[in-house]
């Protein structure tokens, strides 16, 4: 075996080891810099709002408002998930199971790293008062790890083709268009309406462009084997 050879393999195995580790710790920076901007346009958002008037109250709104409404609802934290197990399937691990399992562990990471980085935010802004990691409900912690692996390994599979691709691809629109439906966020009627117009419509382009998208790739797959 020549020097470079050697020197391959040994790049090769070094490769193996630290490309998980470089994931997950990229899973967790991206968490907690969602969680972190989650709390702080949560903060930025309460500071606009003028509960004591009435009218505002009941109708009004504002820009930082519809934004940490958006930020803070579950679509966008599962959306959080699927996108880092996205970044999973980019790395190009050769093995085809490697993915899945980088993917569910990089996702219930993002997430944790989202709640504790929120949970931190708050504690800050708050002066301190309490522990950060007491500052969640015990709900949220297991949530992160029950949906976030799942949803990991789902954004695994966005880059494959066929149908579980199109799925797998169609999970965070479908999935906010549903919460809209069954539980709108915001605090009156306005803030819900503004916030399912900017949710449907753009789940609606999304889902349109996946499904062309996906119809083209098939026709243009099958055209070989059908032409003479």
């Amino acid at each position: 075996m020549t020097d470079d050879q050697r020197h391959g393999g040994r790049r090769r195995d070094r490769s193996r080891v630290f490309r998980p580790v470089e994931i997950l710790v990229t899973a967790l920076a991206v968490g907690a810099g969602f969680g972190a901007a989650t709390s702080l346009m949560n903060a930025l958002s309460n500071s606009n709002a003028d509960l004591g008037s009435r009218a505002y109250t009941t109708s009004g709104w504002s820009v930082p408002e519809i934004v940490s409404v958006l930020l803070d609802s579950g679509w966008a934290w599962a959306g959080l998930a699927v996108a880092v197990g996205w970044l999973v399937s980019r790395a190009g691990e050769s093995r085809p199971t490697a993915p899945a399992r980088l993917g569910a562990a990089a996702g219930a990471l993002a997430l944790l790293a989202a709640t504790a980085a929120y949970s931190i935010v708050d504690a800050i802004r708050s002066g301190g008062q309490i522990s950060w990691y007491e500052s969640e409900p015990l709900l949220w912690w297991v949530a992160s790890v029950v949906f976030g692996a799942p949803l990991g390994a789902i954004g695994t599979c966005v880059r494959r083709s066929g149908a579980i691709g199109l799925l797998a691809r169609s999970t965070v629109p479908v999935g906010a268009a549903v919460q809209m439906f069954v539980l709108p966020p915001g605090r009156n009627e306005v803030v819900q309406a503004i916030g399912k117009t900017i949710v449907w419509t753009a789940a609606a382009a999304s889902v349109g462009f996946i499904v062309v998208r996906f119809l083209l790739v098939e026709r243009r797959r099958r055209s070989p084997a059908e032409s003479p």
